[in-house]
């Protein structure tokens, strides 16, 4: 068994559902996947002596799993006064409407598409609700509209796909652009540095518990990966289903179709600095 504490970014053992800081609690939703690790996470964030709360990313159009969100904070003895979006991929947004239903929230998001009231989100927004604060921190890359959410009062931050609690993250391409990824990653771990932020609630997986590692993790594979498919370009490699199939000959079949995203989003970035 390897050691939680030696692998990248620190994840948490145990049971994902539930409390992981003293103002983040995680409802799991019933969506595992190759693609989505365990599930996807729905974090029900608020001030601990506040009966109002902040949902973030609800999942997906599961009637079960929304309910037992809304069933978690009202236990808790909360009211859901806001639903946020990390990014409008549907295991994270496609129940947000319905969520809204029941709740009777309004829907805030970078993408005006995904909205649900007048208000939007943009980087450097704050977003407060009886007493807790959310920083806006745009981090697209998986997505042109990803976008992180700042927890100070925990020192921690929610990153749905930007950053996993297991495994690395795709980028979308075509709307996902490696240059805005490798950006929104340094801009994260400036959080790590200058702001203190030690904990990442990742929109997939555990809890980590060394936010730095975790992105200078993610920094060193993306250059190592950006390195070989520079190289098996160089080596006659021309399309990205070749290039997938040298450089992820390695990595489980069923997740090829997300590495040629990858693959032509790193394909595009060499070509647009002149390395290929």
């Amino acid at each position: 068994m390897t050691d939680a504490a030696a692998l990248p970014g620190q994840p948490r053992g145990g049971v994902l559902s539930g409390p992981a800081t003293r103002r983040a609690v995680n409802v799991l939703a019933p969506n595992a996947s190759a693609m989505t690790l365990d599930g996807t996470n729905t974090w029900i964030v608020a001030e601990p002596d506040s009966e109002l709360a902040v949902v973030i990313d609800p999942g997906p159009l599961d009637d079960v799993h929304l309910r037992n969100v809304v069933d978690t904070a009202e236990r808790a003895g909360r009211r859901i006064a806001l639903t946020l979006l990390t990014h409008g991929h549907p295991d994270h947004a496609e129940g947000a409407a319905r969520f809204a239903e029941l709740t009777g929230t309004n829907v805030r998001a970078l993408d005006p598409a995904l909205r649900l009231g007048d208000e939007g989100l943009a980087p450097g927004d704050v977003v407060t609700v009886g007493g807790l604060e959310l920083r806006v921190v745009p981090t697209p890359g998986h997505t042109s509209d990803s976008l992180c959410f700042h927890l100070p009062a925990d020192r921690a931050v929610l990153t749905g796909d930007t950053v996993l609690g297991r495994g690395t993250t795709v980028v979308a391409h075509p709307d996902g652009r490696l240059g805005d990824y490798l950006d929104s990653l340094r801009r994260l771990r400036s959080l790590t540095v200058d702001d203190g932020v030690h904990t990442v609630l990742p929109g997939h997986g555990p809890v980590l518990d060394d936010a730095q590692g975790a992105v200078e993790f993610y920094l060193a594979h993306r250059a190592h990966r950006l390195a070989q498919v520079e190289t098996a370009v160089e080596n006659g490699y021309r399309a990205p289903a070749e290039v997938v199939a040298h450089v992820y000959a390695d990595v489980d079949r069923s997740l090829w179709p997300a590495a040629e995203l990858s693959v032509r989003a790193q394909m595009d970035y060499l070509r647009e600095h002149g390395l290929i």
